[in-house]
């Protein structure tokens, strides 16, 4: 309650009309209960009644409406609580005045907002369930500096823009209102009138923890207080398993499409559901990491969630935010990490999300030079404003601190670094020094990483960059972008295009599956067979294979030897594992009865192999990242299409050596070269009868001889397998 008197009337005629018509600047200067002659005076707006009460418990007291409009007035005598009743023929409501309660955000919270330092806006922003001065009820926050009026709408108050206007906190742009009795599930919007007086299109809650149902759009209440996480053990030993010296094999998934319920409508599964059969699936393949596909809140279901609206809601479509968190503890219960695909590049310019927010370019650039990206008819993020690059800071954290994801994946890195990203001459603004780098955006990045693996210690970030930035997962204050990993997009792209062309061929394109090497060291690097390789007329990773049925899985299963030897973590997108013959489509589930095919079913038990060597084996991954890690036995066997290699892991570690035969011709006694003569134990061959090869190889093992070849002091007579990958383990005996 103020404390000051107000003017001779409890409100004057003018403020009453601009209450009526939604132009009050200050609402909370007339409204509410206010002191006058020493009594206590109520205004209240409500346009359903006829009468209007203030109710205390020494009983009733009529308020006057003031002409001409439905703002109504009068004495309240005492201090204590009241609520209000309203009349109109035999309906009666009651209800408690949203004008009666002070601010709840204070002034350090306030400041900070306003520096731009505030590492979790999202628990002063947005809607929170709360007690507030004894009343249950829900804090609205937001920020729109430029706007003349912010309401909170939703169907308790008919989605009347003048019935909850909120109050102005100064020169942060932050508007805030308590509104009693409004719980978790309740749809809400802000109506806001911008700087030259027009209504602007409801928008949801830039800060909302929940949303309807595509393609309603409008922000839910949800209250993220009071889960019981029971994950404490996995998160005190995360940090092991997210380091550059862990087997990492993720297996990326776009939720709604990995399994759907075809006898409900073919729904996808919630979450849920998904912590069961999705958790227990990865788990058995032996995968260490899931990645989703971006989680947060999209209006449009052909983005797969890449041009999100809600950053700081998980979506819908598949449950609650508790149910997400339910579904993050079941991968932790399995020892799988969580990592989720994080948008901070760019978002979409539907009506109700960020765009022109408060009728200005509030989040995004005003001159479309910098604030339109062509390729994605999207709006990018003004990066050089504080409070834009606070909010996406921020956002970054929320995900690793409310729920408990290991790692954040951030998309279209190259996007946000250069000025000039698909824009032509002309099409883009230079920085201050005349240069294309994005040092606006280049700097979020740097923070977004500082603060995560400053708040969370033992978490990993992962860079989506297609170009050669330098320093991508290089810390930051030695010069670099500061992520923990970054995709070897250069890698995948050549070997790919290698893998594609007849094996006649190969032999003039050797060097695609060999350079990797020369830069495999630069970066920690992640080898990525994702999404983006099987959707858009790529076709399947089977049918990018040449020659016949047989030589196709036997090129695939060749394929995903050569990757797992090779330096590097791995990931590989859901399907991929199935020797699926078509591509990826999004409105539909993976095919699983192609298991039932022993050549599909044995693409996936090789890939659970591959993942238990992997993780079984040191050598193969505790120097992914490190030179020292990697030897070439043969890099130049061009004519016969064959490569081979030694792993290496720390001392003490069994030295593993790889080679594969891209051709489709056997080589019964191919002589190899070997860093040390013994018995060496076959490991793992992709020929082998359970994967669906011809079961050819080496009864199980080789004898390497003291007989020098390639620079190595023994060597082995080996049999290779057509179109094969052949992994030997020196034994200890």
């Amino acid at each position: 309650m103020s404390t000051a008197d107000t003017p001779p009337a409890a409100i004057s005629l003018e403020d009453a009309r601009k209450v009526q018509n939604g132009q009050h600047r200050d609402p909370f200067s007339v409204l509410g209960p206010h002191v006058k002659g020493g009594q206590r005076h109520v205004t209240a707006l409500d346009p359903g009644a006829e009468d209007l009460f203030a109710v205390d418990q020494t009983g009733e007291h009529k308020l006057s409406r003031v002409d001409g409009t439905d703002v109504f007035t009068g004495p309240a005598p005492g201090d204590g609580h009241y609520w209000l009743k309203g009349k109109k023929g035999r309906n009666v409501w009651e209800y408690e005045d949203a004008y009666r309660y002070g601010p709840v955000m204070g002034e350090m919270d306030e400041y900070l907002l306003g520096e731009g330092t505030h590492q979790k806006i999202w628990t002063v922003l947005g809607a929170h369930v709360m007690e507030h001065e004894g009343q249950h009820g829900t804090h609205f926050a937001v920020w729109a500096p430029s706007a003349r009026r912010v309401s909170v709408v939703g169907g308790f108050n008919q989605w009347d823009g003048r019935r909850h206007a909120m109050r102005a906190r100064g020169a942060t742009g932050i508007w805030e209102i308590f509104i009693p009795n409004i719980g978790e599930g309740e749809a809400y919007k802000y109506e806001i009138v911008g700087p030259e007086g027009h209504l602007q299109p409801l928008k949801a809650d830039p800060v909302g923890f929940g949303s309807q149902h595509p393609p309603e759009n409008a922000s839910i209440v949800r209250d993220l207080r009071g889960y019981g996480w029971k994950d404490a053990e996995y998160m005190k030993g995360r940090a092991q398993r997210n380091d550059r010296a862990a087997p990492i094999s993720v297996y990326e998934v776009h939720l709604p499409s990995w399994k759907r319920r075809m006898a409900e409508d073919g729904r996808s599964l919630s979450y849920q559901e998904l912590a069961v059969e999705l958790v227990d699936y990865a788990a058995d393949l032996g995968f260490t990491h899931l990645e989703f596909m971006p989680v947060s809140e999209y209006p449009f279901d052909g983005s797969w969630g890449y041009q999100p609206v809600g950053l700081f809601a998980p979506t819908i479509r598949h449950g609650t935010p508790h149910e997400f968190r339910d579904l993050v503890e079941a991968a932790h219960e399995k020892g799988m990490g969580v990592l989720l695909d994080w948008v901070p590049g760019h978002f979409p310019v539907d009506p109700h999300g960020l765009a022109k927010f408060d009728g200005t370019a509030l989040y995004e650039h005003a001159d479309p030079r910098e604030g339109f990206h062509p390729d994605w008819n999207t709006a990018i993020y003004n990066y050089g404003r504080i409070e834009v690059a606070n909010f996406l800071v921020s956002n970054a954290l929320y995900w690793l601190d409310e729920y408990h994801v290991d790692g954040l994946r951030v998309d279209a890195v190259a996007s946000m670094l250069y000025r000039d990203y698909s824009r032509k001459a002309g099409e883009w603004i230079p920085n201050k020094d005349g240069g294309n780098e994005n040092y606006e955006a280049i700097a979020v990045l740097q923070k977004t990483n500082i603060a995560a693996y400053g708040e969370h210690p033992g978490i990993m970030t992962v860079a989506e960059e297609s170009t050669s930035f330098p320093g991508v997962s290089r810390p930051v204050d030695g010069g670099g972008l500061g992520f923990g990993f970054k995709w070897n997009m250069g890698w995948m792209n050549d070997t790919l295009s290698y893998m594609q062309k007849d094996p006649i061929y190969r032999q003039h394109h050797h060097h695609q599956m060999t350079f990797g090497i020369h830069y495999a060291f630069s970066e920690n690097f992640i080898l990525p067979i994702s999404h983006d390789e099987v959707v858009h007329g790529k076709g399947s990773m089977l049918k990018k294979m040449p020659g016949s049925e047989w030589e196709k899985f036997a090129n695939l299963r060749a394929y995903y030897g050569f990757m797992w030897g090779h330096p590097g973590k791995k990931l590989l997108f859901m399907g991929n594992e199935l020797g699926m013959p078509t591509e990826w489509q999004e409105k539909e589930q993976l095919p699983w009865d192609l298991l039932k095919d022993p050549k599909h079913g044995g693409v996936q038990s090789l890939i659970r192999d591959l993942n238990k060597l992997y993780r079984e084996t040191p050598a193969l991954h505790v120097k992914d990242c490190d030179p020292e890690g990697f030897q070439w036995i043969d890099a130049n066997d061009a004519a016969q299409s064959t490569f081979s290699w030694i792993r290496r892991g720390n001392a003490g570690d069994a030295e593993v050596v790889v080679v594969c035969n891209m051709t489709p011709v056997e080589r019964p006694s191919h002589t190899l070269a070997m860093p040390s003569a013994g018995r060496w134990r076959e490991a793992l061959n992709t020929d082998a009868e359970v994967y669906g090869g011809s079961g050819r190889g080496n009864m199980g093992a080789i004898e390497a001889k003291d007989e020098p070849l390639h620079g190595q002091p023994a060597s082995a007579s080996v049999y290779l397998p057509p179109l094969s990958t052949q992994i030997f383990i020196k034994d200890k005996g």
